[in-house]
């Protein structure tokens, strides 16, 4: 679930402990739809809250699958080395020094001083978006 060994992963707090959106957000909101409207990215990236409900091992990763059919998501925890699922639909923001640059292994990207660490992923093989023949 990236790279541990390079970008320290910040503790996160419970679900029951993680502040969601607020009032005291409006600046921060307006400000961020701003960007995104600016780079055409308004209905392509959102927020969501970030939290941990257990933790997760270095060679872990949350993976994201769903039954068309029954309309349900499952989130699972799977080996990072052996997950066939290698779409990242989430990230996280941290700190860390280098060029821009992908890591094949992890989904992790390098965006100058900022590391976007993969959170989520999932897999066209599931369906999940980017296989246009499974949606409905």
């Amino acid at each position: 679930m990236g790279r541990q060994a390079e970008v320290a992963r910040r503790v996160l707090p419970s679900f029951e402990e993680a502040e969601g959106l607020g009032p005291q957000d409006g600046a921060f909101v307006r400000d961020l739809v701003a960007v995104l409207d600016k780079h055409g990215n308004l209905d392509r990236f959102g927020l969501c809250l970030l939290h941990d409900h257990f933790r997760l091992a270095p060679d872990e990763v949350l993976v994201e699958t769903h039954d068309l059919d029954a309309r349900t998501l499952q989130v699972k925890v799977e080996k990072a080395a052996t997950t066939t699922h290698t779409r990242p639909s989430q990230w996280r923001f941290a700190k860390a020094p280098g060029k821009a640059k992908a890591s094949r292994n992890t989904g992790d990207v390098d965006v100058e001083s900022h590391v976007c660490q993969v959170v989520l992923q999932c897999s066209p093989i599931s369906g999940c978006p980017g296989k246009k023949s499974a949606q409905r």
